[in-house]
């Protein structure tokens, strides 16, 4: 392999992941494409230009033999891995924490907190073995993981725990010259979002229309984060659409 920088993206088959997967393309990454479906992936490195090379891997970030089977299609195909941007996360459908069916519950335990951790433990295992050691590992948080949306209980908290886990990883991977930061997320225009266009609840109930931006702003601020040197780190950034009802009482 060549002294390209590889790049893990999961979720990378729409929204946030697939415009930063083509957004470090653009930088000259060789980036790892990592989803559920296949096509969705295949049009993501169609859409990048395919510039740096790119390698379509299908998987279930929630199960541990997938993401063991796909890190072992990395470091076969690469021998290495600079950055992991963990994206991968669902919503389930909005409901009071009381009526929550215990299946959403587990479905965002597994998919937002269980997948980022298993890419991650993976990662700190070859960014460790790797010539030369480290690398850079960003998660997805959210602004839900400062402030809740109503009937959000699971999303809201597995994006709190993420926090918890980016500063876990990030003490833990110092002694590998790991870095571990993340990103907040505040109302960035994908699919997962468009339904902001039509009003979504507010805290005292009512439902309102909410400013997005586009999710490029997104994608350049990862490529900043990716872009320093392994002696610095940017431990949170918080990018979201300016007039969004998020800082004070809307």
């Amino acid at each position: 392999m060549d002294d390209k920088r590889i790049a893990l993206v999961t979720g990378a088959g729409s929204g946030i992941g697939r415009a930063v997967a083509q957004a470090l393309m653009a930088e000259g990454y060789a980036v790892v494409l990592a989803g559920r479906r296949q096509e969705p992936l295949e049009q993501t490195a169609a859409l990048g230009g395919n510039s740096a090379g790119t390698l379509c891997c299908v998987a279930d970030v929630s199960d541990p033999a997938s993401v063991a089977g796909l890190f072992g299609q990395i470091e076969a195909h690469y021998g290495r891995l600079d950055l992991l941007f963990n994206n991968a996360g669902i919503f389930t459908p909005g409901v009071s924490l009381e009526d929550m069916p215990f299946e959403h519950w587990k479905a965002s335990v597994d998919v937002n907190l269980t997948g980022a951790f298993l890419c991650t433990q993976h990662a700190f295992r070859l960014m460790k073995a790797q010539q030369p050691q480290g690398g850079r590992i960003i998660n997805n948080g959210s602004i839900s993981a400062h402030s809740p949306r109503p009937q959000s209980a699971g999303y809201t908290a597995t994006k709190h725990a993420i926090t918890g886990l980016t500063k876990s990883a990030s003490l833990d991977g110092r002694k590998y010259n790991i870095a571990c930061g993340q990103i907040d997320i505040g109302n960035a225009s994908t699919d997962m979002t468009e339904k902001m266009k039509k009003g979504v609840m507010q805290a005292n109930g009512s439902i309102e229309v909410e400013a997005t931006m586009d999710v490029q702003h997104v994608a350049r601020a990862v490529v900043y984060m990716a872009s320093l040197p392994l002696e610095a780190n940017v431990q949170f950034m918080t990018v979201m659409a300016t007039k969004m009802p998020f800082v004070g009482r809307g």
